[in-house]
Protein backbone atom coordinates (compact mmCIF):
# COMPACT_ATOMS: atom_id res chain seq x y z
CA UNK A 1 0.00 0.00 0.00
CA UNK A 2 2.86 2.37 0.88
CA UNK A 3 4.41 1.85 -2.56
CA UNK A 4 1.16 2.72 -4.38
CA UNK A 5 0.54 5.80 -2.24
CA UNK A 6 4.13 6.90 -2.73
CA UNK A 7 3.68 6.65 -6.52
CA UNK A 8 0.58 8.86 -6.50
CA UNK A 9 2.21 11.45 -4.23
CA UNK A 10 5.26 11.65 -6.50
CA UNK A 11 3.00 12.27 -9.48
CA UNK A 12 1.29 15.04 -7.54
CA UNK A 13 4.58 16.69 -6.49
CA UNK A 14 5.85 16.50 -10.05
CA UNK A 15 2.77 18.40 -11.24
CA UNK A 16 3.36 21.00 -8.56
CA UNK A 17 6.96 21.52 -9.63
CA UNK A 18 5.94 21.80 -13.29
CA UNK A 19 3.43 24.53 -12.43
CA UNK A 20 5.97 26.65 -10.56
CA UNK A 21 9.29 26.34 -12.35
CA UNK A 22 12.04 28.48 -10.91
CA UNK A 23 10.21 29.10 -7.62
CA UNK A 24 12.55 27.98 -4.82
CA UNK A 25 9.84 28.40 -2.18
CA UNK A 26 8.09 25.31 -3.38
CA UNK A 27 6.34 23.21 -0.76
CA UNK A 28 8.88 20.76 0.67
CA UNK A 29 6.38 18.41 2.36
CA UNK A 30 2.79 17.30 2.38
CA UNK A 31 0.73 16.09 5.28
CA UNK A 32 -1.00 12.72 5.06
CA UNK A 33 -4.48 12.93 6.60
CA UNK A 34 -6.96 10.20 7.40
CA UNK A 35 -10.63 11.31 6.96
CA UNK A 36 -13.35 9.17 8.52
CA UNK A 37 -17.08 9.92 8.67
CA UNK A 38 -18.82 8.63 11.79
CA UNK A 39 -22.55 9.28 12.03
CA UNK A 40 -22.25 12.12 9.53
CA UNK A 41 -19.38 13.78 11.41
CA UNK A 42 -15.96 14.09 9.75
CA UNK A 43 -12.98 13.08 11.84
CA UNK A 44 -9.50 13.93 10.53
CA UNK A 45 -6.28 12.41 11.82
CA UNK A 46 -2.73 13.36 10.82
CA UNK A 47 -1.06 10.03 10.15
CA UNK A 48 2.16 10.93 8.30
CA UNK A 49 4.12 13.21 5.97
CA UNK A 50 5.46 13.10 2.42
CA UNK A 51 8.58 15.25 2.26
CA UNK A 52 11.52 16.14 0.03
CA UNK A 53 15.15 16.32 0.99
CA UNK A 54 15.76 19.17 -1.47
CA UNK A 55 17.57 16.93 -3.94
CA UNK A 56 14.46 15.78 -5.73
CA UNK A 57 14.09 12.67 -3.56
CA UNK A 58 10.76 12.25 -1.85
CA UNK A 59 10.01 10.00 1.11
CA UNK A 60 6.77 8.87 2.69
CA UNK A 61 6.57 8.38 6.44
CA UNK A 62 3.37 7.46 8.27
CA UNK A 63 2.14 5.53 11.29
CA UNK A 64 -0.23 2.80 10.15
CA UNK A 65 -1.57 2.31 13.67
CA UNK A 66 -3.20 5.74 13.50
CA UNK A 67 -5.22 4.95 10.40
CA UNK A 68 -8.91 4.13 10.86
CA UNK A 69 -10.22 1.93 8.05
CA UNK A 70 -13.89 1.92 7.18
CA UNK A 71 -14.67 -1.73 7.93
CA UNK A 72 -15.76 -3.76 10.92
CA UNK A 73 -12.33 -5.21 11.82
CA UNK A 74 -10.40 -2.03 11.01
CA UNK A 75 -8.18 -3.94 8.59
CA UNK A 76 -6.37 -2.72 5.48
CA UNK A 77 -8.74 -3.17 2.52
CA UNK A 78 -7.51 -5.57 -0.13
CA UNK A 79 -6.79 -4.19 -3.54
CA UNK A 80 -8.23 -7.29 -5.23
CA UNK A 81 -11.80 -8.41 -5.68
CA UNK A 82 -11.21 -12.13 -4.98
CA UNK A 83 -9.51 -14.17 -2.31
CA UNK A 84 -6.35 -16.08 -3.19
CA UNK A 85 -6.91 -19.71 -4.12
CA UNK A 86 -5.09 -21.99 -1.72
CA UNK A 87 -3.24 -25.17 -2.77
CA UNK A 88 -5.77 -27.86 -3.61
CA UNK A 89 -7.89 -25.32 -5.53
CA UNK A 90 -7.70 -23.64 -8.92
CA UNK A 91 -8.88 -20.28 -10.21
CA UNK A 92 -11.98 -20.02 -12.37
CA UNK A 93 -12.69 -16.69 -14.14
CA UNK A 94 -15.67 -14.83 -12.68
CA UNK A 95 -18.66 -13.43 -14.57
CA UNK A 96 -18.02 -9.76 -13.68
CA UNK A 97 -16.69 -6.87 -15.73
CA UNK A 98 -13.44 -6.99 -13.75
CA UNK A 99 -11.20 -9.47 -15.50
CA UNK A 100 -9.11 -9.92 -12.36
CA UNK A 101 -12.01 -11.36 -10.37
CA UNK A 102 -12.21 -15.14 -10.07
CA UNK A 103 -13.66 -18.00 -8.06
CA UNK A 104 -11.83 -20.88 -6.37
CA UNK A 105 -12.92 -24.47 -7.03
CA UNK A 106 -11.55 -27.72 -5.64
CA UNK A 107 -9.30 -29.74 -7.93
CA UNK A 108 -11.10 -32.53 -9.76
CA UNK A 109 -11.01 -36.14 -8.57
CA UNK A 110 -7.50 -37.46 -9.17
CA UNK A 111 -5.89 -34.02 -9.58
CA UNK A 112 -3.98 -31.69 -7.25
CA UNK A 113 -2.38 -28.24 -7.05
CA UNK A 114 0.51 -27.35 -4.73
CA UNK A 115 0.80 -23.59 -5.30
CA UNK A 116 -1.38 -20.60 -4.40
CA UNK A 117 -3.58 -19.13 -7.15
CA UNK A 118 -2.97 -22.07 -9.46
CA UNK A 119 -4.86 -21.74 -12.73
CA UNK A 120 -4.76 -25.47 -13.48
CA UNK A 121 -4.67 -28.66 -11.44
CA UNK A 122 -2.22 -31.44 -12.29
CA UNK A 123 -3.18 -35.08 -12.72
CA UNK A 124 -1.27 -37.53 -10.54
CA UNK A 125 0.71 -40.38 -12.17
CA UNK A 126 -0.97 -43.79 -12.48
CA UNK A 127 0.75 -45.16 -9.38
CA UNK A 128 -0.11 -42.12 -7.21
CA UNK A 129 -3.24 -40.44 -5.89
CA UNK A 130 -3.94 -36.99 -4.34
CA UNK A 131 -4.04 -36.71 -0.57
CA UNK A 132 -7.22 -35.64 1.25
CA UNK A 133 -6.55 -31.92 0.72
CA UNK A 134 -5.43 -32.51 -2.90
CA UNK A 135 -2.21 -30.58 -2.31
CA UNK A 136 0.23 -33.36 -3.27
CA UNK A 137 0.36 -36.84 -4.80
CA UNK A 138 0.92 -39.86 -2.58
CA UNK A 139 1.50 -43.51 -3.45
CA UNK A 140 -1.66 -45.52 -4.02
CA UNK A 141 -2.51 -48.30 -1.58
CA UNK A 142 -1.86 -51.78 -2.97
CA UNK A 143 -4.71 -54.28 -2.70
CA UNK A 144 -4.28 -58.05 -2.57
CA UNK A 145 -5.27 -60.84 -0.22
CA UNK A 146 -2.48 -60.82 2.40
CA UNK A 147 -1.43 -63.57 4.78
CA UNK A 148 -1.98 -61.32 7.80
CA UNK A 149 -3.89 -58.16 8.76
CA UNK A 150 -7.00 -59.29 6.93
CA UNK A 151 -9.99 -61.05 8.48
CA UNK A 152 -10.88 -62.82 5.24
CA UNK A 153 -7.37 -64.27 4.93
CA UNK A 154 -7.41 -65.40 8.55
CA UNK A 155 -10.70 -67.23 7.99
CA UNK A 156 -9.35 -68.98 4.90
CA UNK A 157 -6.14 -70.00 6.69
CA UNK A 158 -8.00 -71.44 9.71
CA UNK A 159 -10.57 -73.26 7.56
CA UNK A 160 -7.89 -74.64 5.22
CA UNK A 161 -5.79 -75.98 8.11
CA UNK A 162 -8.83 -77.50 9.82
CA UNK A 163 -9.91 -79.20 6.59
CA UNK A 164 -6.36 -80.45 6.00
CA UNK A 165 -6.36 -81.89 9.52
CA UNK A 166 -9.73 -83.60 8.99
CA UNK A 167 -8.58 -85.13 5.70
CA UNK A 168 -5.34 -86.33 7.28
CA UNK A 169 -7.36 -87.91 10.09
CA UNK A 170 -9.57 -89.72 7.57
CA UNK A 171 -6.47 -90.93 5.72
CA UNK A 172 -4.98 -92.28 8.96
CA UNK A 173 -8.26 -94.07 9.74
CA UNK A 174 -8.29 -95.68 6.30
CA UNK A 175 -4.64 -96.71 6.57
CA UNK A 176 -5.18 -98.27 10.01
CA UNK A 177 -8.28 -100.13 8.75
CA UNK A 178 -7.16 -100.84 5.21
CA UNK A 179 -7.77 -104.58 5.59
CA UNK A 180 -11.40 -104.15 6.64
CA UNK A 181 -14.28 -104.84 4.18
CA UNK A 182 -15.46 -101.24 4.00
CA UNK A 183 -12.06 -99.93 2.86
CA UNK A 184 -11.40 -102.85 0.53
CA UNK A 185 -14.84 -102.70 -1.10
CA UNK A 186 -14.26 -99.11 -2.15
CA UNK A 187 -10.83 -99.66 -3.73
CA UNK A 188 -8.42 -98.54 -1.02
CA UNK A 189 -5.69 -97.47 -3.46
CA UNK A 190 -8.04 -95.02 -5.15
CA UNK A 191 -9.25 -93.83 -1.74
CA UNK A 192 -5.66 -93.09 -0.68
CA UNK A 193 -4.94 -91.18 -3.90
CA UNK A 194 -8.19 -89.23 -3.55
CA UNK A 195 -7.52 -88.32 0.10
CA UNK A 196 -3.95 -87.19 -0.62
CA UNK A 197 -5.10 -85.01 -3.54
CA UNK A 198 -7.85 -83.48 -1.37
CA UNK A 199 -5.28 -82.76 1.37
CA UNK A 200 -2.91 -81.06 -1.05
CA UNK A 201 -5.86 -79.20 -2.55
CA UNK A 202 -6.55 -77.63 0.85
CA UNK A 203 -2.90 -76.61 1.14
CA UNK A 204 -2.80 -75.02 -2.33
CA UNK A 205 -5.06 -72.31 -0.86
CA UNK A 206 -1.88 -70.76 0.57
CA UNK A 207 -0.59 -70.12 -2.96
CA UNK A 208 -3.52 -67.72 -3.44
CA UNK A 209 -2.65 -65.69 -0.33
CA UNK A 210 -0.01 -62.97 -0.08
CA UNK A 211 1.27 -60.48 -2.65
CA UNK A 212 1.25 -62.20 -6.06
CA UNK A 213 4.58 -62.64 -7.81
CA UNK A 214 5.38 -64.37 -11.09
CA UNK A 215 6.27 -67.67 -9.37
CA UNK A 216 3.06 -67.91 -7.33
CA UNK A 217 1.03 -66.86 -10.36
CA UNK A 218 2.55 -69.79 -12.26
CA UNK A 219 2.00 -72.28 -9.46
CA UNK A 220 -1.43 -71.40 -8.13
CA UNK A 221 -3.60 -72.30 -11.13
CA UNK A 222 -1.41 -75.16 -12.35
CA UNK A 223 -1.19 -76.88 -8.96
CA UNK A 224 -4.89 -76.37 -8.33
CA UNK A 225 -5.82 -77.71 -11.78
CA UNK A 226 -3.61 -80.81 -11.58
CA UNK A 227 -4.58 -81.70 -7.99
CA UNK A 228 -8.27 -81.37 -8.69
CA UNK A 229 -7.90 -83.36 -11.89
CA UNK A 230 -6.25 -86.18 -9.94
CA UNK A 231 -9.10 -86.05 -7.41
CA UNK A 232 -11.83 -86.08 -10.05
CA UNK A 233 -9.98 -88.77 -12.02
CA UNK A 234 -9.90 -90.91 -8.89
CA UNK A 235 -13.64 -90.42 -8.46
CA UNK A 236 -14.17 -91.30 -12.12
CA UNK A 237 -12.06 -94.44 -11.70
CA UNK A 238 -14.07 -95.36 -8.59
CA UNK A 239 -17.29 -94.93 -10.57
CA UNK A 240 -16.08 -97.09 -13.44
CA UNK A 241 -14.84 -99.77 -11.05
CA UNK A 242 -18.27 -99.87 -9.34
CA UNK A 243 -19.90 -100.65 -12.67
CA UNK A 244 -17.24 -103.23 -13.58
CA UNK A 245 -17.50 -104.89 -10.17
CA UNK A 246 -21.24 -105.34 -10.62
CA UNK A 247 -20.87 -106.82 -14.10
CA UNK A 248 -18.07 -109.11 -12.90
CA UNK A 249 -20.42 -110.82 -10.43
CA UNK A 250 -22.26 -112.54 -13.26
CA UNK A 251 -21.13 -116.06 -14.15
CA UNK A 252 -18.50 -116.32 -16.88
CA UNK A 253 -18.29 -112.52 -17.10
CA UNK A 254 -15.47 -111.12 -19.26
CA UNK A 255 -15.27 -108.15 -16.86
CA UNK A 256 -13.53 -110.18 -14.17
CA UNK A 257 -10.14 -109.67 -15.82
CA UNK A 258 -10.52 -105.90 -15.33
CA UNK A 259 -10.83 -106.22 -11.57
CA UNK A 260 -7.62 -105.08 -9.85
CA UNK A 261 -5.42 -102.03 -9.45
CA UNK A 262 -4.15 -101.74 -13.01
CA UNK A 263 -7.29 -100.32 -14.63
CA UNK A 264 -8.00 -97.59 -12.03
CA UNK A 265 -4.32 -96.63 -12.03
CA UNK A 266 -4.35 -96.31 -15.79
CA UNK A 267 -7.53 -94.21 -15.69
CA UNK A 268 -6.07 -91.80 -13.13
CA UNK A 269 -2.74 -91.52 -14.96
CA UNK A 270 -4.33 -91.07 -18.39
CA UNK A 271 -6.80 -88.40 -17.26
CA UNK A 272 -4.18 -86.57 -15.20
CA UNK A 273 -1.62 -86.60 -18.02
CA UNK A 274 -4.06 -84.84 -20.33
CA UNK A 275 -4.36 -82.02 -17.76
CA UNK A 276 -0.59 -81.91 -17.39
CA UNK A 277 -0.25 -81.51 -21.18
CA UNK A 278 -2.81 -78.66 -21.13
CA UNK A 279 -0.94 -76.92 -18.30
CA UNK A 280 2.48 -77.32 -19.95
CA UNK A 281 1.10 -75.93 -23.21
CA UNK A 282 -0.45 -73.02 -21.34
CA UNK A 283 2.80 -72.21 -19.54
CA UNK A 284 4.82 -72.54 -22.74
CA UNK A 285 2.64 -70.27 -24.88
CA UNK A 286 1.40 -67.58 -22.50
CA UNK A 287 2.10 -68.19 -18.79
CA UNK A 288 0.45 -66.24 -15.93
CA UNK A 289 2.33 -63.25 -14.53
CA UNK A 290 2.00 -60.53 -11.93
CA UNK A 291 -0.03 -57.51 -13.03
CA UNK A 292 -0.63 -54.08 -11.48
CA UNK A 293 -4.15 -52.87 -12.25
CA UNK A 294 -4.15 -49.06 -11.85
CA UNK A 295 -7.41 -48.39 -13.70
CA UNK A 296 -10.17 -50.45 -12.03
CA UNK A 297 -10.01 -48.29 -8.89
CA UNK A 298 -8.67 -44.73 -8.94
CA UNK A 299 -7.49 -44.66 -5.34
CA UNK A 300 -5.71 -48.02 -5.15
CA UNK A 301 -3.60 -50.44 -7.17
CA UNK A 302 -4.78 -54.04 -7.51
CA UNK A 303 -1.86 -56.46 -7.42
CA UNK A 304 -3.14 -59.53 -9.21
CA UNK A 305 -2.21 -62.44 -11.42
CA UNK A 306 -2.89 -62.07 -15.11
CA UNK A 307 -3.74 -65.53 -16.38
CA UNK A 308 -1.83 -64.90 -19.58
CA UNK A 309 -3.82 -67.06 -21.94
CA UNK A 310 -7.53 -66.96 -21.10
CA UNK A 311 -7.99 -70.00 -23.34
CA UNK A 312 -5.39 -71.90 -21.30
CA UNK A 313 -7.07 -71.02 -17.99
CA UNK A 314 -10.55 -72.02 -19.12
CA UNK A 315 -9.19 -75.14 -20.81
CA UNK A 316 -7.92 -76.30 -17.40
CA UNK A 317 -11.31 -75.59 -15.80
CA UNK A 318 -13.20 -77.02 -18.77
CA UNK A 319 -11.30 -80.30 -18.82
CA UNK A 320 -11.82 -80.68 -15.09
CA UNK A 321 -15.53 -80.00 -15.62
CA UNK A 322 -15.74 -82.63 -18.36
CA UNK A 323 -14.24 -85.27 -16.07
CA UNK A 324 -16.64 -84.31 -13.29
CA UNK A 325 -19.62 -84.42 -15.67
CA UNK A 326 -18.66 -87.86 -17.04
CA UNK A 327 -18.18 -89.17 -13.52
CA UNK A 328 -21.55 -87.74 -12.46
CA UNK A 329 -23.37 -89.26 -15.44
CA UNK A 330 -21.86 -92.73 -14.94
CA UNK A 331 -22.51 -92.63 -11.19
CA UNK A 332 -26.06 -91.39 -11.77
CA UNK A 333 -26.93 -94.35 -13.96
CA UNK A 334 -25.11 -96.73 -11.60
CA UNK A 335 -26.93 -95.53 -8.50
CA UNK A 336 -29.63 -98.20 -8.97
CA UNK A 337 -27.15 -101.07 -8.69
CA UNK A 338 -27.63 -103.45 -5.75
CA UNK A 339 -26.84 -101.99 -2.34
CA UNK A 340 -23.60 -103.91 -2.11
CA UNK A 341 -22.17 -101.41 -4.56
CA UNK A 342 -24.00 -98.22 -3.57
CA UNK A 343 -20.77 -96.28 -3.63
CA UNK A 344 -22.24 -94.78 -6.82
CA UNK A 345 -24.88 -92.98 -4.78
CA UNK A 346 -22.26 -91.09 -2.77
CA UNK A 347 -20.23 -90.33 -5.89
CA UNK A 348 -23.35 -88.97 -7.61
CA UNK A 349 -24.02 -86.56 -4.77
CA UNK A 350 -20.36 -85.55 -4.45
CA UNK A 351 -20.11 -84.74 -8.17
CA UNK A 352 -23.40 -82.84 -7.99
CA UNK A 353 -21.93 -80.64 -5.24
CA UNK A 354 -18.63 -80.31 -7.09
CA UNK A 355 -20.20 -79.25 -10.40
CA UNK A 356 -22.68 -76.89 -8.73
CA UNK A 357 -19.91 -75.06 -6.88
CA UNK A 358 -17.74 -74.52 -9.96
CA UNK A 359 -20.64 -73.55 -12.21
CA UNK A 360 -21.69 -70.94 -9.64
CA UNK A 361 -18.07 -69.80 -9.27
CA UNK A 362 -17.59 -68.71 -12.88
CA UNK A 363 -20.04 -65.74 -12.94
CA UNK A 364 -18.94 -64.71 -9.44
CA UNK A 365 -15.30 -64.89 -10.53
CA UNK A 366 -15.94 -62.71 -13.58
CA UNK A 367 -18.00 -60.10 -11.71
CA UNK A 368 -15.51 -59.36 -8.90
CA UNK A 369 -12.20 -57.53 -8.83
CA UNK A 370 -9.10 -57.44 -6.68
CA UNK A 371 -8.79 -59.63 -3.62
CA UNK A 372 -12.44 -60.69 -3.85
CA UNK A 373 -11.75 -62.49 -7.15
CA UNK A 374 -9.11 -64.57 -5.34
CA UNK A 375 -11.50 -65.07 -2.42
CA UNK A 376 -14.17 -66.49 -4.75
CA UNK A 377 -11.74 -69.07 -6.14
CA UNK A 378 -10.48 -70.03 -2.66
CA UNK A 379 -14.07 -70.43 -1.51
CA UNK A 380 -14.84 -72.72 -4.46
CA UNK A 381 -11.72 -74.82 -3.72
CA UNK A 382 -12.67 -75.26 -0.06
CA UNK A 383 -16.34 -76.06 -0.71
CA UNK A 384 -15.74 -78.51 -3.57
CA UNK A 385 -12.97 -80.31 -1.67
CA UNK A 386 -15.19 -80.61 1.39
CA UNK A 387 -17.97 -81.91 -0.84
CA UNK A 388 -15.73 -84.75 -2.02
CA UNK A 389 -14.48 -85.47 1.50
CA UNK A 390 -17.84 -85.57 3.27
CA UNK A 391 -19.96 -87.17 0.55
CA UNK A 392 -17.58 -90.05 -0.16
CA UNK A 393 -15.87 -90.71 3.19
CA UNK A 394 -18.18 -89.55 5.99
CA UNK A 395 -20.42 -92.63 5.99
CA UNK A 396 -17.43 -94.98 5.78
CA UNK A 397 -15.66 -93.31 8.72
CA UNK A 398 -18.86 -93.53 10.74
CA UNK A 399 -19.08 -97.28 10.10
CA UNK A 400 -15.37 -97.88 10.80
CA UNK A 401 -15.25 -95.86 14.03
CA UNK A 402 -18.79 -95.99 15.43
CA UNK A 403 -20.38 -99.14 13.97
CA UNK A 404 -17.57 -101.71 13.67
CA UNK A 405 -20.13 -104.54 13.74
CA UNK A 406 -21.23 -103.40 10.29
CA UNK A 407 -17.66 -103.56 8.95
CA UNK A 408 -17.83 -107.26 8.13
CA UNK A 409 -18.00 -109.28 4.92
CA UNK A 410 -21.25 -110.86 5.99
CA UNK A 411 -22.98 -107.53 6.50
CA UNK A 412 -21.40 -106.12 3.35
CA UNK A 413 -22.87 -108.84 1.13
CA UNK A 414 -26.18 -109.18 2.93
CA UNK A 415 -27.18 -105.54 3.52
CA UNK A 416 -24.64 -103.50 1.66
CA UNK A 417 -25.13 -100.20 3.48
CA UNK A 418 -21.71 -98.82 2.60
Amino acid sequence: MGYDLNWYLKKMSHAKVSAKKGNEDLIKQFGVLNHVFVNGILFTTHVGIFHSNGLGNWKLEFDSTLINWKNEKNQVPKAQCSESCLPGYRKVPGFTIQSCCHSCVTCAYGEMSNITDSENCMKCPDHEWPNKNRTRCISKQSEFLPFADDTLSLVFIVVSLLCFGKTLLVLVVFILHQDTPVVKANNKSLSFVLLVSIMLGFLCVFLFLGRPVDVTCLLRQVSFGILFTIAVSSVLAKTIMVCIAFKATKPNSVWKKWIGVKLPTCIVLACSNVQVIICVSWLSISPPFQELDTHSYQEKIIVQCNEGSVIGFYSVLGYMGILAAVSFIIAFFARTLPDSYNEAKYITFSMLVFCSVWIAMIPAYLSTKGKYTVAVEIFAILISNNGLLYCIFLTKCFIILCRPELNTKRYLHSKGNI
